[in-house]
């Protein structure tokens, strides 16, 4: 696990350092593809079992659709806590904007490892989020968000756990 973790904080190394370097220098032409580091606190509202958090999220814009629900994209991703709970996710987002504010929420089913963190009941856990942010310069967002995974009462106990994160979006 301690491999996992190591693994796991390069990456995000890797794409905050991306973030800092222009398009034209990546030569990549479009801006098609987001990326959002975030960190926060795992299960804030249970002293026995919170956790700090760091993930990793990625959305495609190329995917979206515009519908009655408003603008639509694929989103996947993943984060870690220090008590090396893990959660791998896909789902789906709705973006609004509202000037230079975006609202946006999200529903993403995916698979939760509990490490040595809280027993949420079951391997497949819903994440379903609402997220703030804030347009900055260079193609980048500064955000909030809040999550509940929970089990759909797929497992025998489905406690869930309530996460805040803050969070760093890139386009390239």
């Amino acid at each position: 696990m301690k491999l996992l973790r190591i693994k796991f904080l390069l990456i995000l190394i890797f794409l905050f350092t991306l973030t800092f370097l222009k398009a034209e220098e990546m030569e990549i032409d479009n801006k098609n593809t987001e990326f959002s580091i975030y960190t926060g606190m795992f299960d804030f509202s249970d002293d026995g079992k919170r956790a700090t958090l760091v993930g990793i999220q990625h959305q495609n814009e190329e995917l979206n659709r515009n519908t009655f629900l408003g603008n639509l994209s694929p989103i996947t991703g993943a984060m870690i806590t220090v008590d090396n709970a893990s959660y791998v996710y896909t789902g789906v987002q709705a973006q609004y904007k509202i000037g230079s504010l975006n609202f946006t929420p999200s529903f993403a089913p995916g698979f939760y490892n509990q490490g040595d963190g809280k027993d949420l009941g079951h391997l497949l856990e819903f994440k379903s989020e609402l997220q703030f942010s804030l347009d900055l310069p260079k193609q980048s967002q500064l955000g909030f968000s809040y999550n509940h995974l929970s089990n759909a009462s797929l497992g025998k106990k489905n406690p869930g756990a309530n996460s805040y994160m803050f969070n760093f979006f890139k386009k390239f």
